[in-house]
């Protein structure tokens, strides 16, 4: 299957929008076993918002320009990563993660802790944990890592 990946500008774009909270919902049901059905509910309520408060956002779309990952970076900081859960460990994490670094200069990271895949995803692509935080950025008690690229790392896992 090809993928590619492309930087995108929502503006107004409500249904390209809406795939992403899509990708978003199945990502986060799939591997963010910690948070309850309500918990995603609620976070899902401020999603798009965030997602398109974003300053560059990169999607990775399939053969059939389905979005099936996306990414967004503001600064250094990688602010959302997420790949639909049917493709997930086909290598469109670190395709989307090897545009960000080389797009965009992205070099940080805040992971939930208590999802252990996405933090061994970082730390394979060459992240390392370099402070810890009780809660979130909401203020709920799921510790966030946060994460830096090491300068000797060269990308892709």
């Amino acid at each position: 299957m090809a993928f590619r990946i492309e930087d995108i500008e929502l503006g107004d774009d409500t249904g390209l929008l809406a795939e992403l909270v899509a990708c978003w919902r199945a990502s986060v049901e799939a591997t963010h076993t910690f948070l309850t059905p309500d918990d995603i509910e609620r976070i899902a309520a401020y999603v798009p918002d965030a997602i398109a408060s974003v300053a560059h956002l990169a999607v990775c779309r399939d053969e059939n320009g389905q979005v099936v990952g996306f990414i967004g970076v503001d600064g250094a900081m990688i602010e959302t990563l997420f790949i639909h859960p049917s493709l997930r460990g086909c290598g469109l994490g670190s395709l989307l993660l090897d545009h960000a670094v080389s797009e965009h200069g992205a070099t940080l990271v805040d992971v939930n802790e208590q999802n252990g895949q996405a933090v061994g995803f970082y730390e394979h692509y060459g992240f390392e944990v370099f402070d810890r935080s009780e809660t979130d950025g909401m203020g709920d008690p799921f510790p966030i890592l946060h994460m830096r690229l090491c300068p000797t790392s060269h990308g892709s896992a």
